[in-house]
């Protein structure tokens, strides 16, 4: 089975090791469970907002289709201050996209929620309650445009605001995750993916 990681730093693991990113952990405990699954194919990229990514997608020029899907993105969006407007009318494109690299099947296609950037230690002396709303409201956008397309929602950022308490949970740099907070995303996307691939499987 064939995977694609679509989004931005979070997706591309920025300040820790290839091997903890959280799409690498996901394939793993996968193939613990028996899935015969390759290595994650990534479009993604530090800072990337979702017309950037969109723009990334258009310069790869990716015939291929995949199994798996998954989609992180608008963090910098909301860090560059864009109302939600903006970012959903992007997202809502991205989404039609991966959807499309999904082999045209929605169900096999998980968003994630975006972290909450604000928990982290970079953000100490910010606002972290109006970053923390902004957040939400990008969030709660998201995933009513998710689950409208027929895609999977995974919400991460609960355990991202964990960072403000746990410093261990944040990367070297204080602003990304840490190998372990990525561990807790791949722990909650398991059964979601196992169910999108288990499906195919018998499908097939």
């Amino acid at each position: 089975m064939r995977y694609l990681a679509l989004g931005d730093s979070y997706t591309i693991g920025e300040g820790i090791a290839e091997e903890d990113r959280w799409p690498h952990q996901l394939v793993r405990m996968l193939r613990l469970q028996g899935v015969d699954i390759e290595d994650p194919l990534f479009i993604a990229r530090t800072a990337w907002t979702t017309d950037e990514l969109s723009d990334a997608i258009d310069a790869e020029h990716l015939r291929e289709k995949f199994d798996l899907v998954t989609l992180l993105i608008g963090v910098n969006d909301q860090y560059r201050s864009r109302p939600v407007t903006s970012f959903a009318s992007e997202f809502e494109s991205l989404l039609r996209r991966a959807k499309g690299f999904a082999r045209r099947n929605a169900s096999r296609l998980i968003a994630l929620s975006i972290p909450d950037w604000g928990a982290t230690p970079f953000a100490e002396g910010r606002d972290r309650v109006l970053i923390a709303g902004e957040i939400d409201a990008y969030n709660a956008r998201a995933r009513e445009l998710t689950e409208a397309a027929g895609a999977r929602w995974v919400d991460i950022t609960e355990a991202t605001r964990q960072m403000q308490h746990v410093p261990s949970l944040a990367a070297p740099d204080g602003l990304h995750p840490s190998a372990e907070m990525y561990r807790q995303w791949a722990k909650l996307l398991v059964p979601v993916a196992l169910s999108v691939l288990t499906r195919k499987a018998k499908a097939t």
